[in-house]
């Protein structure tokens, strides 16, 4: 699959699955925006980019924050003539349940993970639709089932999906496509977060491997060949879906490693 001519917006690019993506995408000849509430990190995923004779500038804005996701995608457009498509990878997780999840925990979640995939969308729905293009929008397994103590995350997560399917039917006819993936347990920063939070990290490592038939979890690079597939026009008459890449891990109906 080669994206030659093609610019590709990746917000939450900075770091795990999103610099991934982009690193991947860039080496199949597209031109892209790495987009990061972290600039340090945006900068540092387009470097790499650029050092592999890649095309790629970064961007500083908060997804939750319309003026900021809109001007960073306004800019690129104008600098590209246009985007084909728009990868969302942003996101928080925050440990809680419905009695002591706090409502600043429960806004800030659900701000970046939800609120900021439908402003991302809306800032580059009217370049895709001249171009016909694509979003992925980067969800989770946890968007199809559900962990102890993870309320906001999972609501999160199951708003991503609803709101990828309410888009892919409402900008069909546009010939855009809005497609999910859901992820299961990935090497990435916000992992090494959540193992941090535990007495033993490493035992929270061994249970997250112990949870999928594979015998393993993923690394980020195998999540983006998948966001790539569907950001690309191989999957012409793929809308609407959410593809699972967890390595078996919703078959065996596996449990938390903090519950």
């Amino acid at each position: 699959m080669r994206f030659d001519g093609k610019c590709v917006v990746v917000a939450g690019g900075g770091s795990g699955i999103g610099r991934a993506a982009a690193g991947l995408l860039a080496l199949r000849g597209a031109r892209v925006a790495v987009v990061d509430q972290n600039g340090e990190r945006a900068e540092e995923t387009a470097a790499a980019i650029r050092n592999e004779d890649g095309v790629a500038a970064a961007y500083t804005a908060d997804i939750s924050k319309f003026a900021e996701i809109d001007a960073a995608v306004s800019s690129e457009a104008e600098r590209s003539g246009g985007i084909d498509a728009l990868i969302v990878s942003a996101g928080i997780q925050r440990y809680g349940n419905a009695l002591d999840t706090t409502e600043e925990e429960w806004d800030r979640v659900l701000d970046v993970n939800l609120k900021g995939a439908w402003l991302a969308a809306r800032a580059a729905l009217p370049y895709l639709i001249v171009r016909q293009g694509a979003i992925v929008n980067v969800s989770s397994v946890q968007g199809m089932a559900t962990q102890k103590n993870v309320l906001a995350y999972t609501v999160s997560k199951h708003g991503m999906l609803g709101l990828t399917r309410s888009m892919a039917v409402d900008f069909a006819p546009n010939g855009v496509r809005v497609n999910a993936v859901c992820p299961g347990t990935v090497d990435t920063p916000m992992l090494e977060w959540a193992a941090g939070l535990a007495p033993d990290p490493a035992a929270v490592y061994e249970a997250c491997v112990a949870m999928h038939p594979l015998g393993r979890i993923a690394r980020p690079e195998e999540i983006a060949h998948v966001i790539l597939f569907l950001a690309h026009s191989s999957s012409s008459f793929v809308t609407g879906s959410a593809w699972t890449v967890d390595g078996g891990l919703l078959t065996l109906l596996g449990g938390s490693p903090k519950g």
